[in-house]
């Protein structure tokens, strides 16, 4: 379905469509993130460079399972939130004995607090891949002990993406399992040249979408989703850009004389094995585009709390100018279906 330009323009914006009496309920939430203490070493060396006060409220916000918490997803309206260890995690540990039991230790942790609120909280499995083996039976422990509803992982491990051969053990898992992967961005594993001396562009601002849309289309044009047809990845901040590219992406890659590996055009993939979250990104033109590009069942709900504001992302889908059905199906009605969760 084109995209009319006109339309998209002249969308509302949120200060003029304003706030309603009462947020929407029953949303649910999908790249909202937290921290136990033994991983507070990686989180600071990874946080984007923000004041000292910031970092602390946001250390704090992540550290509570409770009234904090739960207080910013009521004000929001959101029934029930999969959480996750920030980034990046044991993806940054170069030992693999280390980074394996502090990832089983860590999803341990978040298995606890779920107990505690499981009407309130899923979980996404923390996975060391510098063993795909072992990270693929701790995905099982976790699916099938901890009832967690899938994985996330944060980008590269030590530079090795997950398209790397390797990792075909925990693709298998993933697509056995039926549960999908949260592909979450992190560093560059070496800084590009473009990037050097502009800091400003470093990180969330725009490295992190540059990096993580290039690791998906990895795995795109490398054949995973060729090998694992049913295996199913999202990617939050409204699909790292990838749903304004397809028509490019097909061109380019037929024009191009390259050793073409797959089977299907670009496109098809993104459309049958990659999902989209609204994280981070509170307006309706890349909203609009996301569900025009990638259909209706496509596009989830998600925060990204604590890095933006519980309210905004609610008041943003609340009052996006989309069919009420499609509003429905993006606050939850996607994520019940894809992470099999309770109506």
């Amino acid at each position: 379905m084109p995209i009319d330009r006109r339309a998209l323009l002249a969308l509302p914006t949120l200060a003029a469509a304003g706030a309603i009496a009462a947020p929407l309920p029953g949303k649910i939430a999908l790249e909202e993130h937290i921290i136990i203490p033994s991983f507070l070493g990686y989180l600071n060396k990874a946080m984007p460079p923000v004041p000292a006060e910031a970092r602390a409220t946001l250390i704090r916000r992540m550290s509570d399972f409770g009234e904090e918490r739960l207080a910013a997803m009521d004000g929001a309206g959101v029934e029930r939130a999969v959480l996750s260890i920030s980034g990046p995690g044991v993806q940054a540990e170069p030992d693999t004995a280390t980074a394996t039991r502090l990832a089983a230790e860590a999803n341990d942790a978040l298995a606890r607090e779920i107990q505690k609120r499981p009407d309130r909280y899923g979980g996404f499995a923390h996975l060391a891949m510098q063993d795909p083996a072992t990270a693929a039976r701790e995905l099982e422990r976790c699916v099938r002990d901890l009832k967690f509803q899938g994985a996330m992982i944060n980008h590269h491990t030590l530079g090795v993406y997950l398209d790397d051969p390797r990792n075909d053990v925990f693709w298998e898992a993933l697509q056995g399992l039926d549960v999908p992967l949260y592909l979450h961005p992190d560093d560059s594993f070496r800084m590009p040249h473009v990037l050097e001396g502009v800091p400003e562009l470093h990180k969330p601002t725009w490295e992190w979408t540059t990096e993580t849309s290039t690791h998906a289309l990895r795995l795109i044009v490398t054949g995973v989703f060729d090998r694992f047809p049913r295996a199913q990845v999202i990617l939050g901040h409204m699909g790292e850009a990838l749903p304004f590219m397809l028509w490019r992406l097909d061109s380019r890659y037929t024009f191009t004389e390259t050793n073409r590996r797959v089977r299907k055009k670009p496109s098809e993939y993104i459309r049958s094995n990659i999902s989209v979250t609204t994280s981070g990104q509170c307006d309706d033109v890349p909203l609009k585009a996301a569900l025009a590009a990638l259909g209706e069942t496509r596009v989830m709900f998600s925060i990204d709390y604590p890095y933006e504001e519980s309210g905004i992302a609610a008041r943003f889908i609340e009052n996006a100018a989309i069919p009420e059905d499609v509003r429905a199906k993006v606050a939850s009605g996607n994520a019940r279906a894809l992470l099999k969760l309770p109506g």
